[in-house]
């Protein structure tokens, strides 16, 4: 795999990394750059751990991910949408997102399933460590980054819409897990 294709495949797995950062990110009030390193690093650190974890035990693992990668998905995704979407609802102020370990960690496991499955097909292509680093230090970095920005975004539309865009965050990230039994 090219570095290019390595970035566009990255770039395609961070999606939903992105917008959970994104929406759950919405009532940060304080934005401490010690507490967005942390998130970005967790997610990146989970979703390339996955990815390398699906291409070192490829064989192993490639039919128990196909038939349940999109229901891990769905039910991690529905408790921390539907966690937002009620607390938006309830209106609680001291409610803040990606502010704890357990938080970040549900987070960035939802999100990374699907690296796991693309670790799993590289392995199943026989695609060696030369061909795979390319794509891990892409999926590492561009999640990295696509957690920064979406934290940034986040706490930007939240700082103007208030609890109104976590009820809506809390809906699109019901909307992705949904999308993954589709």
């Amino acid at each position: 795999m090219n570095i290019l294709e390595a970035i566009l495949v990255a770039v395609s797995l961070c999606a939903d990394c992105f917008a959970v950062s994104l929406c759950s990110s919405v009532t940060l009030k304080d934005l401490k750059w010690s507490s967005v390193a942390r998130v970005a690093l967790s997610f990146a650190v989970i979703q390339a751990g996955l990815l390398l974890a699906g291409w070192a035990f490829g064989s192993l693992l490639a039919s128990y991910v196909i038939k349940v990668s999109h229901i891990i998905g769905f039910l991690l995704l529905l408790y921390v949408g539907g966690s937002m979407l009620l607390e938006g609802i309830r209106g609680k102020e001291e409610v803040r997102k990606l502010d704890s370990w357990r938080n970040i960690v549900l987070g960035g496991i939802a999100t990374s399933i699907d690296a796991l499955a693309v670790g799993v097909a590289q392995s199943m292509e026989d695609t060696r460590w030369s061909g795979f680093l390319p794509l891990l230090i892409a999926v590492f970095v561009v999640t990295a980054l696509s957690a920064v920005l979406g934290i940034c975004g986040g706490r930007f539309i939240g700082s103007r819409v208030g609890r109104i865009a976590e009820i809506i965050g809390g809906c699109i990230l019901i909307g992705i897990g949904i999308s993954l039994l589709l």
